[in-house]
């Protein structure tokens, strides 16, 4: 189609663009075009795109028309690829407390670094703390509590709910963790402030007993869970209870957590509305109160964007930050273990237990040692620079934009901290470039399984994800990385004004789930690139970045806050984090589906 071929973009060197406040840098829109489909449509969309001719000539048509082309396939470039965003630590200055020890260990030393329990507010998420203070005072064992989930797990499968938070959970084996950490408490030897504690795994992480499914119904039969993740041996030293693998988008590709295999995870703030993707369960299950935490795998938002649609915490540590042994390899290079929790502090200490090589590994990798920040004093980090492109940030519902802007404007009120003006170039261009890097990573990864696989084994939506992923060249997969490189150098240069990025997590709140979804899933790319929208650069350069709930639209769809650090710097993210979580707490709300596994 050498006569229809588009002219490339040619980008100026990096180190010529400006990324200051009168920058005359360009902000594109999301260029997305496709109308949302689903039921009999995604079928038909999926089999035109499976033949041969016509299907290639539709992709190419796709990927002309939404800027891939323009941007990414034909551009020139002056910068040589990157292809992994594994950061180099060149020091900085000393933290609270620097760690490098085992998991309880580490665990102990962030105990250490939090403040007294706060005060109830109208509504209160209970506390990893709590937990353990209800068991060491013996009003509650680990064995009642399992009993309790148990029951809420299977009252949210009634026919009136379908929540769906789950693809795997064995009573059998929870209530035998449940027991043993009974007994540990009744010798007045807990292993740590984790034990008895209910967590839940995304189906992406190796867990025993579990087979790992990745959210499909082919993964476990040519792929056996053999051992703990290495992220999950951590959680299982420090005497967690993991209470099961979560509901997930098929293969994680995509933003909605739809998924017609094992079902659509519903919002605990409304069951009419979507939980998000890809780790939907393990974002469901903590704002319903099922559990302080959850473990999910963000590869392109995966762990932030449904935790700000469900209003928790979602937190993606640096890349190479935590160890990704064990964890299906669909984007090795984008994704990362992350967490969900109820609050900051619990998010603190799941990922003090977590951080660290793995455990075999004794070798320099050349990152610092975890860090822990001190969360007792209520005086914050003075003199913080927050660092705001407005268009981007702007480019989003009414509504987030004024709850974000409020956030803000409470930050320097009550903290004096500054927001400076930057642009960001080429934002979309960076957006394109991850996903032919992500639907590169995930194709080459399957591509021996896929080659034996029966169609019909995979969902709807996934099958077309993969056409779209399939069709990437190896010149396009070549200039992502080299966008990689360029947009990791403008982002060198912003951290030198300021010390985070500050977004919205999403550009649109949850959206209502389609009656013709569920046995097929939908695709809705103008929605999908609404939540993807603030996401791509924690993934595709590897950034640590944090999501903190700060309020709701007029539906009460919560509504959350992105600060976006410097590599190996979550110390700062998570004290930023907790001092924005300090003005915002006070007016949580409580989802309409909500259990209470502590309460008398």
């Amino acid at each position: 189609m050498g006569f229809l071929k588009t002219i490339g973009e040619i980008y100026r060197d990096a180190e010529d663009v400006d990324v200051g406040p009168n920058s005359n840098e360009f902000y594109l829109q999301a260029n997305v075009k496709a109308p949302r489909m689903a039921g009999f449509l995604v079928k038909v969309f999926a089999w035109l795109l499976e033949t041969p001719v016509f299907g290639s000539i539709m992709l190419y048509f796709l990927k002309r028309n939404n800027l891939i082309h323009k941007l990414v396939t034909f551009a020139e470039l002056q910068e040589s690829p990157l292809y992994v965003p594994l950061h180099y630590y060149e020091g900085g200055k000393e933290e609270e407390n620097q760690s490098g020890a085992s998991p309880r260990e580490q665990v102990r030393q962030a105990l250490a670094c939090m403040g007294p329990p706060k005060p109830l507010y109208r509504f209160s998420r209970w506390t990893i703390l709590d937990y353990s203070a209800a068991y060491n005072s013996k009003l509650i064992t680990p064995t009642k509590v399992m009993e309790r989930f148990l029951l809420a797990v299977e009252h949210s499968s009634t026919p009136s709910m379908q929540m769906s938070f789950f693809i795997n959970f064995d009573a059998h084996d929870i209530l035998r963790q449940a027991t043993y950490s009974t007994h540990r408490y009744q010798q007045g030897e807990p292993l740590s402030v984790l034990d008895g504690v209910p967590i839940a795994i995304k189906d992406e992480i190796d867990c025993m007993p579990y087979p790992t499914t990745g959210g499909t119904k082919w993964m476990h039969k040519v792929r056996q869970c053999k051992d703990d993740a290495e992220c999950v041996k951590r959680l299982r030293s420090c005497g967690a209870i993991l209470v099961g693998k979560t509901n997930m988008h098929e293969l994680g590709a995509g933003t909605s957590g739809i998924n017609p295999h094992h079902g659509t995870t519903r919002n605990p703030y409304n069951i009419e509305r979507i939980a998000g993707g890809s780790s939907s369960g393990s974002a469901a299950v903590v704002a319903a109160g099922l559990c302080p935490a959850a473990l999910g795998v963000d590869g392109g938002g995966s762990v932030r964007m449904p935790a700000a649609l469900c209003g928790v915490v979602g937190f993606k540590p640096s890349f190479g930050r935590v160890s990704h042994s064990g964890v299906l390899p669909l984007n090795w290079t984008v994704g990362m273990v992350g967490i969900l929790a109820g609050t900051v502090e619990d998010a603190l200490l799941v990922y003090a237990a977590i951080s660290g090589p793995k455990s075999s590994h004794h070798s320099e990798t050349g990152q610092p040692k975890p860090c822990f920040p001190l969360l007792k004093s209520p005086k914050p980090i003075p003199n913080i620079r927050l660092a705001k492109y407005e268009e981007w940030f702007n480019d989003c519902s009414d509504e987030i934009r004024v709850c974000c802007s409020r956030a803000l404007a409470k930050l320097h009120h009550n903290y004096g901290w500054e927001t400076i003006q930057v642009t960001i170039p080429e934002i979309e261009v960076m957006r394109l470039a991850h996903y032919v890097t992500i639907g590169s990573e995930c194709t080459t990864s399957i591509a021996p399984q896929l080659e034996k696989l029966n169609k019909e084994e995979l969902g709807w939506d996934a099958r077309i994800a993969l056409s779209v992923y399939g069709s990437f060249s190896s010149q396009e997969y070549l200039n992502a990385q080299r966008i990689r490189n360029r947009q990791l150098q403008f982002h060198k240069k912003i951290f030198s004004k300021a010390d985070v990025i500050v977004t919205p997590t999403i550009g649109v709140t949850a959206y209502t789930i389609g009656n013709d979804t569920r046995q097929t899933g939908e695709l809705d790319y103008i929605n999908g690139a609404a939540l993807v929208r603030y996401q791509i650069a924690g993934n595709f350069l590897g950034l640590p970045a944090i999501t903190i709930p700060v309020g709701y639209d007029k539906y009460n769809l919560p509504i959350g806050l992105q600060f976006i650090g410097k590599p190996w710097d979550e110390s700062l993210l998570i004290h930023l984090a907790f001092a924005m979580q300090a003005l915002c707490i006070s007016e949580y709300k409580k989802p309409e589906v909500f259990w209470d596994l502590l309460g008398n």
